[in-house]
């Protein structure tokens, strides 16, 4: 069996209560970070463990910790981001709603760590419930002890917060975080200066994941060598991944980063290969923002090694017969999925949610809309499929927060790897106008319609 780490308590009756969580271990970290260590020597401890960044950037924890100034005199914050809104990603949400003492504990020693006393926890505004659990246990943490003033005697003191957001997925990028929780529009800020330099209130702010932090807690009581023992290379520790699509076990997994992506996928203790044995059409690693792949680069990578479960195997190959694990929202689909309409909704999403503060994402991602919206009904023309291509090449590397990256990523591999059936979508636009046109007739199918066509046509 895999190693948990984070989800090794969360089938326990009653895990939420306060009391439960303590019987079973809980704060026991916060116990043995504040008596046994100093701040410094903690964030040591996490750049040991490798623990990268659970959000879906991959940046090693350790090293942004170390990052923050301790030099200006100013008071610092932990800001911890569950502002979980990447299409496909649900993962911190089955932590905070099964575990939510796991976080404050968490939330606790990393302020520690960074010699923060006043912190917060930025949740999805639809979230709401899970908003109210931690609320609770947040309650209980000051009742026993755990924030406040002079925690266990050590002198340390910490408040601790939830703040709710209004529903904006830019507010996911840490920059447009803080300008929400400063009640400003959240729109992102140009870097430098760096949140750890400049961040809340122009004050030193680490930005982290619910997952990282979530991982704090087992790391400071287990060491920084062990956590790094799990996992392979730079991918160290467990990852959760939010699974979805046509799969026959869908759910949230925690995995030790290494395994191959075929044992993940096929085997009956993960998602059991496809629902209803379809054919595998296509898969989306890491949540929506990043690159759609084809079956042959799926488990294996281009040069023909198998793809494993780590941040670099699914970067292998790039843009181009690559994706990433980003946020963990792994998105399978079978032969009946139309890729056309599944990049136009994904492009619905990332125009409806652009601040509109960079020109190339504002009209852009409005572009991508209206042309995807138009082959996908029937109207398109040839030359639509080119400019969509010229239109995301000019989003990509030109905004000052990644969702124009975001935003041109999925639509550049689809016309990468699944041209013909945008072509496909031009050429017989009275096929398409079935809604479920590819699961009465999936791809394979019809293909020779448009090898027909160009010989025709020439």
């Amino acid at each position: 069996m895999a190693k948990k780490i984070l989800t090794e308590k969360t089938d326990i009756p009653g895990i939420r209560e306060y009391d439960v969580y303590r019987e079973n271990g809980g704060y026991t970290g916060v116990e043995k970070a504040l008596k046994d260590f100093t701040p410094d020597q903690l964030v040591e401890i996490v750049k040991t463990s490798g623990l990268r960044g659970r959000g879906g950037a991959g940046f090693p924890v350790g090293m942004k910790w170390s990052f923050i100034d301790k030099k200006s005199g100013k008071p610092r914050h932990l800001l911890v981001n569950a502002d979980e809104s990447e299409p496909g990603t649900f993962k911190d949400r089955y932590l905070m709603e099964r575990i939510p003492h796991l976080l404050i504990e968490g939330s606790i020693i990393s302020s520690y760590a960074l010699e923060a006393e006043l912190s917060y926890i930025y949740i999805r505004g639809e979230y709401m419930y899970i908003y109210k659990l931690l609320e609770k246990a947040i309650k209980e943490a000051y009742a026993h002890g755990w924030l406040g003033k002079n925690i266990l005697g050590t002198g340390y003191n910490l408040d601790l917060y939830v703040h709710c957001g209004a529903g904006a997925y830019i507010c996911g990028e840490e920059t447009a975080q803080i300008e929400s929780l400063e009640g400003k529009r959240g729109n992102p800020r140009i870097k430098p200066p760096f949140p750890a330099v400049n961040g809340l209130w122009n004050e030193p702010t680490v930005v982290n994941n619910v997952e990282s932090i979530a991982s704090i807690p087992w790391i400071t009581l287990n060491g920084g060598e062990e956590y790094a023992k799990i996992g392979i290379g730079r991918s160290t520790g467990t990852k959760l991944i939010s699974a979805s699509g046509h799969i026959k076990n869908p759910g949230v997994y925690e995995i030790e980063l290494g395994m191959t992506v075929n044992e993940f996928f096929n085997s009956d203790e993960y998602l059991g290969g496809m629902m209803d044995d379809r054919p595998l059409k296509a898969l989306i690693p890491g949540g929506s923002s990043v690159q759609i792949l084809p079956p042959q680069y799926i488990f294996k990578t281009a040069n023909g090694k198998d793809r494993l479960m780590t941040y670099e195997s699914w970067a292998d190959g790039g843009a181009v017969t690559g994706s990433s694990l980003g946020s963990g929202g792994f998105i399978v689909y079978n032969d009946t999925a139309c890729i056309v309409r599944n990049t136009w909704n994904l492009a619905r999403f990332y125009h409806h949610e652009s601040c509109g503060q960079c020109s190339p994402c504002r009209e852009g991602t409005g572009w991508m809309e209206k042309i995807l919206y138009r082959i996908e009904h029937g109207m398109g023309v040839e030359e639509d499929i080119d400019t969509l291509w010229d239109v995301q090449a000019n989003i990509e590397g030109n905004t000052i927060c990644p969702l124009g990256d975001a935003a041109a990523w999925p639509v550049a591999a689809a016309i990468r790897h699944f041209r013909e059936e945008f072509e496909y979508h031009i050429r017989f636009p009275e096929k398409i106008k079935n809604r479920h046109h590819f699961r009465d007739e999936p791809m394979e199918k019809v293909r020779h319609l448009l090898q027909r066509d160009a010989i025709l046509s020439h």
